[in-house]
This record gives structure tokens, C-alpha cells and sequence, in this order.
């Protein structure tokens, strides 16, 4: 009898810690879209604008040599998975803040309200997914067997964001100079990860070091569905170590930080 105690209250914290990630998450969304006329379609109009107008600079002013065609299906590919990360990584900074009042007199886990953020970005990139494969059925992309490849980036993605969000939310309280600074890394790494352009399209030597970017390795397994071509499995593999990683220093830093947090907050 006794033995058995362990596991369910193991699957009674698991299950609450679920139901609660899933009400906040859940609250967010409505939150965001109750108001809005258009809804679902504003999570899709920024990156398919800005998809637009690379794609006609690209194809249309500029004499391209960078990425695959159809370009506008290469693009989306990147800049979507983008928009999760960027979006996830910037709202972190203010996890703590926003709610503060709610995280002091709840007992839900402290890390839920970091985690909801990821997962509320990833639930909306997840249903972005339709714009490509409309896009692909235009322009004539062909759906390849590196559609296999989805699940694996899905994972790696949620695991470096979830890593660098629990990394910058309690900072962000005691450094609030970090969350200006977030958003100035956030737009330089833009141009620094193969979103635009392809890991393959940067002169030699100089892809080795861009695949030190978590996100490149990534975002090739996200353009594998289309073109198989783009995946570069040193990249991937790195991509893999350091999101491990970045998840392993979230962790740390959270629970060392967290205590202090509801102090400062």
C-alpha cells in the first residue's frame, strides 16, 4: 500500500502542473483574440508580409543568388519558426512582471508561467503551418520525405526557447536593462541565422561558425519538408548539444533565482 503513494502523487503534481499550464496558456490566447476581428489571422499577417517583401526584393530588385525556389516557400519556412522564437524570447522578459501580483498569490509552479509563454507562441506557429503549405501548393513545391523531419525540429525548438525563457525571466527582474538588450540580440540574431538565406549560401568556413547558432540546424529541418537539400547534419547535431544545454542553464538559473524573484516582485 505504501509503495503506491509515491507514483500518485507524482501523477497529482504532473497532472495539476498540466492543468495549470494548459488554463493560463489557454487564458492567453482568448486574451489576445477576443478583442480582435481578424483572430487567428494576425499570428500569420507579420511573417507573410514580411515574407512578401524579401521575397519581392529578392526576386523582383535585387539579383538573388541566396535560398531555393520557390523563394517564398523557403522563406516562410524560416521566417515562421522565427516568429515563435522571437515572439517567446521577448514576452519572457516580461513573465514575471506582467503578472506579478498572480505569481505572489498563486501556488501554481513557478515555471508554468514561463513555459505557458512558449507554448501560447507555439500553439500559434502551429497553426501558421496551413500559410506554407498554401504558399507550396502555388508556387509548386513539392512536399518531400524530410516532412519527417518536423517533429524532431518542433521538439529541439521548444527546448532551446523553454531553456533561454527560464534563463531571462528571473533575470530580466533584477536586470531590467536586459529586457532592451533582448530585443537588440533578438534582431541582430535575425540576420545572423540562415532565415533569409541558407546555411549553404554563406561563403566556405563561415557556415561552420553560423551553425553554432542553435537556430540554424533548426530552421534547416524545418525547410527539410520542402527541401531536403538545406538540412546540414553538423548543424543539426550542434543544434541539439546546445539546446540540451541552454535548457540544462535555464533550469539552474530558475531555481537559484526564483526564491529571490518573488522577493523582488
Amino acid at each position: 500500500m505504501t509503495t503506491a503513494l509515491p507514483p500518485r502523487r507524482a501523477r497529482s503534481r504532473s497532472e495539476a502542473y498540466r492543468q495549470s499550464l494548459w488554463l493560463l496558456t489557454s487564458r492567453d490566447l482568448r486574451v489576445r483574440y477576443s478583442t480582435s476581428f481578424l483572430g487567428y489571422f494576425w499570428s500569420v499577417l507579420e511573417p507573410l508580409v514580411m515574407a512578401v517583401i524579401y521575397w519581392f526584393v529578392f526576386t523582383q530588385i535585387v539579383q538573388r543568388s541566396i535560398g531555393a525556389e520557390p523563394y517564398i516557400v523557403f522563406l516562410l519556412a524560416g521566417l515562421l519558426p522565427w516568429m515563435w522564437f522571437n515572439g517567446a524570447v521577448g514576452d519572457a522578459t516580461r513573465a514575471f512582471i506582467k503578472d506579478a501580483k498572480l505569481v505572489r498569490s498563486t501556488r501554481i509552479p513557478h515555471t508554468v508561467w514561463v513555459t505557458r509563454i512558449v507554448l501560447a507562441k507555439g500553439i500559434e506557429f502551429l497553426a501558421s503551418i496551413p500559410v506554407i503549405v498554401v504558399f507550396a501548393i502555388i508556387f509548386g513545391a513539392t512536399l518531400t520525405w524530410g516532412v519527417l523531419w518536423l517533429p524532431l525540429a518542433v521538439l529541439m525548438q521548444t527546448v532551446l526557447t523553454v531553456g533561454l525563457a527560464l534563463m531571462i525571466a528571473p533575470l530580466v527582474v533584477f536586470f531590467r536593462d536586459l529586457e532592451r538588450a533582448v530585443k537588440l540580440i533578438l534582431r541582430f540574431l535575425f540576420y545572423g541565422s540562415p532565415i533569409i538565406y541558407g546555411l549553404s549560401d554563406l561563403p566556405g568556413g563561415l557556415d561552420l561558425w553560423a551553425s553554432f547558432n542553435p537556430l540554424a540546424g533548426i530552421i534547416s529541418l524545418y525547410r527539410a519538408s520542402f527541401f531536403p537539400e538545406q538540412v546540414d547534419a553538423t548543424a543539426v547535431l550542434i543544434a541539439a548539444a546546445m539546446s540540451l544545454l541552454f535548457l540544462g542553464a535555464g533550469i539552474l538559473v530558475f531555481r537559484r533565482m526564483v526564491r529571490s524573484v518573488l522577493k523582488e516582485i
